[in-house]
């Protein structure tokens, strides 16, 4: 037997012949020793390069936590995978360096060497070696390639036993009402056809009922619905002045008889007017507003959408409130008829959010279930900031007086979100 050189190990030692090959393999089968004391007889060094030693469980658990690895729960992007690495060669530099060197091949050696199979078998109950640069390479792919996104909550799991929220239909109702918003809509410019009525006499009327239904002590459907009667209303039929504020109290009477269960009476009605008017115009105004809307009452008003798009922000009562006070502050502005319901109530509680947060906010679950993006919403949002600044001055300060009280917490205290109006002053 001699000695042969080779590149990666100079001090190996091969046999030179086939029947040595041969006997050796007969020897180990004779005399079955352990796999370390072979490589040792054999090529006379230390184990090869490659032989990682084996370690224990609680070893490698504690080189795992030194390189803190978390690869499901923990994005870590190219960059910052680089440092991990670098750290764990710094831990571990025995281990790596170790590592580097790959396995050479039989044909390098050109002779095989026999070792009997069952000897082999005992190393299986011992820990597998780690190639710690290999697990190390598959774990930044793994992680480049982990996104974690925000997710979409399911507001509707909560109430699966409650019947009176319809979990099987909530989301084709509310596809319906997306649908349908459009014909409730009217003309941002009706106001052009009337020739006595003008766009402040609108607003003076509607925060004047915003107190007759807060003194009455409605239901928030009421409210939103009136609104909706009295813009489609003016929208088709021309009104004077006079009977102007009779369109209110008639469409508040229709709103009641719709969604209330305990219905206003005639006459408490034309007392809140002063007797302005008889029962007899009162009943007659009433005949005329149901023909023209062909008795139909049923379109979907902001207040739908806020409901559902409230439970989609998981909203508490400050929210709830704050964003209720935005939107009957737009309910009295002219120029809100430009925006459609749904996109009023996403804007107000978005808003709302700002207001309270300090900067904003709006999840992947609002924008799901609103359909609206953020950046869809920021004109309507900015202009209810606006609304918000100015609501306790000027002569309609209705609403800001409502939210005022300890009733609805004192809302219209809270600061308004005027971060948002200096954003559209950036370029």
């Amino acid at each position: 037997m001699e000695r042969i050189s080779d590149e990666n190990n100079p001090n190996l030692t091969k046999p030179t012949n086939f029947q040595g090959c041969r006997k050796f393999g007969q020897e180990i089968k004779h005399n079955r020793r352990a796999l370390s004391v072979i490589n040792h007889n054999l090529v006379g060094v230390k184990a090869y390069p490659c032989v990682v030693n084996k370690r224990g469980l609680s070893q490698r658990n504690e080189c795992i936590e030194n390189k803190q690895l978390d690869p499901v729960h923990r994005p870590i992007t190219r960059k910052f995978a680089a440092q991990i690495s670098s750290t764990s060669q710094r831990h571990c530099p025995e281990e790596t360096k170790k590592l580097k060197p790959s396995v050479p091949s039989s044909n390098e050696f050109g002779d095989c060497i026999f070792i009997d199979v069952e000897e082999n078998k005992t190393s299986l109950d011992q820990p597998v070696p780690m190639f710690l640069e290999e697990t190390e390479v598959v774990s930044e792919v793994e992680m480049e390639d982990v996104i974690i996104e925000e997710p979409i909550v399911d507001i509707d799991g909560c109430d699966t036993k409650n019947p009176l929220a319809v979990v099987e239909y909530v989301e084709d109702l509310h596809a319906y009402y997306k649908n349908m918003e459009k014909f409730s809509c009217v003309s941002p410019n009706y106001m052009d056809q009337q020739s006595d009525v003008n766009e402040k006499m609108r607003a003076i009327l509607i925060d004047w009922l915003i107190e007759v239904h807060d003194k009455f002590d409605l239901m928030g459907e009421t409210l939103f619905l009136t609104v909706n009667l009295i813009d489609r209303f003016l929208s088709q039929q021309t009104v004077m002045r006079k009977k102007l504020q009779l369109v209110g109290l008639v469409a508040m009477l229709l709103a009641c008889k719709y969604e209330e269960v305990s219905v206003p009476i005639v006459g408490d009605l034309i007392l809140i007017s002063d007797k302005a008017y008889s029962r007899k115009e009162v009943l007659e105004m009433e005949r005329l507003m149901l023909n023209t809307l062909q008795f139909n009452m049923s379109f979907p008003t902001p207040y739908v959408f806020m409901k559902r798009f409230l439970k989609a922000a998981q909203s508490d009562k400050k929210l709830e409130l704050l964003s209720f006070f935005l939107i009957e502050l737009a309910l009295v502005e002219y120029e809100m008829l430009k925006f459609q319901p749904s996109l009023l109530a996403a804007a107000a509680i978005y808003t709302a959010q700002c207001s309270l947060n300090g900067y904003k906010h709006w999840s992947k679950t609002c924008e799901w279930h609103s359909s609206y993006t953020e950046d869809q919403l920021l004109e309507c949002s900015r202009l209810m900031v606006g609304f918000h600044e100015k609501a306790a001055t000027g002569k309609l300060t209705g609403v800001h007086r409502k939210y005022c009280t300890s009733k609805f917490g004192y809302t219209a205290k809270c600061e308004a979100a005027k971060f948002l109006l200096q954003t559209q002053q950036q370029p």
